[in-house]
């Protein structure tokens, strides 16, 4: 592995990863010189929707949204990733393709595991295999609940509980409220939450009226917080009066 790499730094990042929790620091470093390092430019893929998966990613450094192009052609933007977290764990599986593309919206770096040495690693350490286990089934529940917004819930709450997690994932505070640190448009957005750009310019646009956000083509700032938080318990009050 290159002398460049912080490898006290990365074995933090991979000891809280979900895919390597559990492992003892020596395993840990095992696993780290079985990685190759993947330096990603903004907008480059590191897997397509659709190939096969000859690969499982951890991200070490910027961020990476996960997209699936539906057979309308419509691309949807289903998460994004950041510092930690896992991608591409489908290829553990063996005989698989990716069920989405990987892209990234900065700068990026991550540490890769081809499927060879991934299936080596499943074998040497079960509770790898365990853990494989466990996000897979967390992919499947996290589809299940965006599929319960997209039925249940309004287009205005579901773009609220959008922003919020972004700031959760990525939030960088500064004057005036919580920049969401990376490049998102308007779009960007409208793909997250499954509706139209239209719909989605139009409730921003009147969510900047009323001081609850600031964007503009790139860079959206959560000035209150309090208030989108509102908006998704509002609406949510509202499903279930009508629910009686």
């Amino acid at each position: 592995m290159p002398p460049t790499i912080p490898s006290d730094r990365w074995e933090g990042l991979l000891s809280r990863s979900a895919l390597f929790q559990g492992l003892v620091r020596a395993d840990v470093q095992a696993v780290l010189e079985r990685a190759k390092r993947v330096h990603l430019e903004r907008r480059t893929l590191l897997f397509r929707q659709g190939n096969r998966a000859a690969g499982v990613y951890v991200l070490v450094r910027g961020k990476v949204k996960l997209t699936q192009v539906h057979p309308d052609g419509q691309e949807v933007i289903v998460r994004i990733i950041g510092p930690g977290e896992v991608c591409g764990a489908v290829a553990a599986v063996g005989d698989a393709t990716y069920p989405v593309s990987a892209e990234a919206v900065q700068t990026s770096e991550a540490l890769a595991w081809d499927g060879e040495t991934v299936a080596r690693l499943l074998l040497e350490y079960p509770v790898v295999a365990l853990n494989t286990v466990r996000i897979l089934v967390a992919r499947v529940h996290e589809l299940q609940d965006r599929l319960s917004e997209l039925v249940a819930e309004r287009v205005e709450q579901r773009l609220a509980q959008a922003l919020l997690r972004l700031v959760d994932k990525a939030g960088a505070r500064v004057e005036g409220g919580i920049l969401i640190d990376m490049p998102l448009s308007r779009r960007d957005l409208a793909e997250l939450t499954g509706t139209t750009l239209y719909t989605a310019s139009r409730i921003l646009s009147g969510w900047e009226s009323q001081g609850l956000i600031t964007a503009d083509r790139q860079r959206v700032v959560v000035r209150d917080p309090h208030g989108l938080v509102s908006i998704v318990e509002r609406n949510a009050a509202r499903g279930r009066d009508r629910s009686r």
